[in-house]
């Protein structure tokens, strides 16, 4: 049922009308004055705006209600009545957005209905705009996860070309979040309220993929039995997003440079040209000059398409996101029996952080999927994660707990049950001599600076992972998920 909002001059058609909407379950607000009318569209906020247009023989006040409930925010639906029909006024009554146009005398069985679906369609608006709004916060740049130095270069990049309509080509191996990035780009820029398009180029045939992308005439092929709107036309307005782009065939990508060019489209089986107005969007997996080389990607095109380059970095690259990413994977979990949040132990956070990851941010989300199905508890243990990460933990390692707050942003880690050396005492010993078993932890006073702390935590990891693998520092640089370099250059500057 609706709130709407009745404006006629005639006593004997508010009174009918507004027995008819009331007897359906409507809220009316009927008027006979247009002053009164105008004045009450922002206090009652109604739904549904029902106006004469004519409220005198001289003056269209409809149009004008028409227009104030336009301006709106949320704005009504409109449905404009008269006994002075005519098509110029219909026309006019239209362009300035009415929703529906009914000429005296109509039946009350007619009204009714046009109201249904007026409302139906207003309801269809309200969810529209809902949804989009919450897409927009989903994909706002706060939603995007990690703080390292890496992934904020690229928050600043997609935050300072969202509202360009040039075209971006994102770089990144598979898993590392390309097709979030696009969405960013497309909900934080003035193209948000269009259609976001995603199309996956390398999961299609050759022959599909051009009809999904063009579109075809009636007849153009076997099966083509109905006209077909493409992919770019139904992005007008908005942004396509072509992933994996570099698999796409040499004919393909002659017509994908005709478009970027000409910004227009030729549907299969037409030689007419259709306008577009699209902002593309393309996402590649490998690198592109690799393909160029090998003659198996055209090189106009790359640059076409390579107007601004957003490089994705692999998760191995960045570790110290890592907890973040699985706060945020478990901050909306809870344990089925328990119903109570996901907890990790220090021991399994050590392997996760630790695993190169090969798959990225898509194998981690996977690997935290499985280790909630699998764990008995609320606890996330080592034995609950994937067996390639077991084996990278030392079975001396402590076993403390790591907690995710509820409902916290994605920073908010918390240690439980930690002691001050997440290595076991003994293990610890090695590194602080002046420890003795039978003293205490040392008091706040007696304690270093937290850099000194790091350090040395810093320090007896690289040795335990050297003396993992023997002294092999590339195997100890691929357990320890950092580069061979990386490695040296640590080895170096604490001389180990």
């Amino acid at each position: 049922m609706g709130k709407i909002l009745l404006v006629d001059d005639e006593m004997t058609m508010v009174q009918m009308v507004t027995e008819l909407f009331r007897s359906e379950g409507h809220e009316v607000f009927p008027f006979t004055n247009f002053n009164a009318a105008v004045e009450a569209l922002e206090t009652v906020g109604p739904e549904l705006v029902v106006t004469d247009l004519y409220l005198d023989k001289t003056r269209a006040h409809g149009l004008e209600i028409l227009q104030k409930a336009r301006a709106l925010n949320p704005p009504p639906v409109v449905i404009v009545i008269t006994a002075f029909g005519s098509i110029e006024t219909a026309v006019e009554a239209m362009k300035k957005g009415a929703y529906d146009y009914l000429e005296k005398p109509f039946k009350l069985e007619e009204l009714n209905l046009c109201v249904q679906r007026a409302l139906s369609y207003s309801d269809a608006v309200s969810e529209n705009v809902y949804l989009r709004k919450q897409l927009k916060k989903k994909y706002q740049f706060n939603q995007i996860i990690g703080n390292s130095a890496k992934m904020q270069e690229v928050f600043r990049m997609v935050e300072r070309v969202s509202n360009s309509d040039a075209t971006i080509l994102i770089l990144g191996e598979s898993g590392t979040g390309k097709e979030l990035i696009a969405r960013a780009l497309h909900y934080n820029s003035r193209r948000q309220f269009a259609p976001f398009v995603p199309v996956n180029c390398s999961a299609l045939p050759e022959n599909l993929l051009e009809s999904e992308l063009f579109g075809h005439r009636k007849g153009s092929f076997t099966g083509a039995i109905n006209d077909k709107k493409g992919l770019f036309q139904e992005a007008d307005g908005g942004t396509i997003f072509l992933d994996e782009v570099g698999s796409m065939s040499q004919m393909l990508q002659s017509r994908l440079l005709r478009v970027l060019q000409e910004r227009e489209v030729r549907r299969v089986g037409d030689n007419v040209p259709i306008y577009v107005n699209v902002r593309v969007l393309a996402a590649t997996n490998e690198p592109l000059e690799k393909r160029i080389a090998d003659g198996t990607f055209r090189e106009d095109l790359y640059y076409r398409l390579n107007v601004i380059p957003i490089p994705l970095p692999p998760l191995r690259e960045r570790p110290e996101d890592i907890s973040l990413l699985v706060s945020h994977f478990l901050r909306e979990k809870t344990h089925p029996r328990t119903g109570k949040p996901y907890q990790i132990t220090r021991q399994a956070m050590e392997a996760l952080t630790a695993h190169p990851w090969p798959g990225n941010v898509r194998e981690l989300e996977n690997a935290i999927q499985r280790a909630c199905a699998l764990c008995e508890s609320q606890v996330i243990q080592v034995g609950d994660l994937p067996m390639a990460l077991q084996r990278l933990v030392s079975q001396s390692a402590a076993d403390t707990v790591v907690e995710t707050r509820p409902g916290g942003p994605p920073q908010s880690m918390m240690v439980i049950s930690e002691s001050l050396y997440p290595l076991s005492y003994t293990e610890a010993k090695k590194d602080h001599p002046s420890l003795e078993p039978s003293e205490p932890p040392p008091s706040p006073e007696s304690l270093g600076s937290l850099k000194d702390f790091l350090r040395d935590q810093e320090v007896s990891y690289l040795n335990r992972a050297l003396a993992q693998t023997g002294g092999d520092k590339e195997k100890a640089a691929q357990l320890l998920g950092i580069s061979l370099a990386t490695l040296y250059r640590k080895l170096s500057e604490e001389e180990i």
